[in-house]
């Protein structure tokens, strides 16, 4: 994605495969993401505090809640 934010995911169950980096558009954009993972969606907010992570300082966005799919 052109013009993102890289931010750190954070926290969740320890068996869910969520990625450690994701990209938004914006923090302010986006300050909360929600990820397919299996038959539910993983919610992460932004915490409102960075890391430095690889080298460079991320935002990091902290797992808060898990809702599943409709069928």
């Amino acid at each position: 994605m052109p013009n993102t934010v890289r931010v750190v995911l954070s926290g969740g169950p320890d068996w869910t495969e969520v990625p450690a980096v994701w990209d938004v558009a914006s923090v302010e954009a986006e300050p909360k993401v929600k990820i397919l993972c299996g038959n539910a969606y993983e919610h992460f907010e932004f915490s409102g505090s960075y890391t430095d992570h690889q080298g460079e300082r991320m935002p990091v966005y902290r797992w808060c809640r898990r809702t599943y799919v409709a069928e």
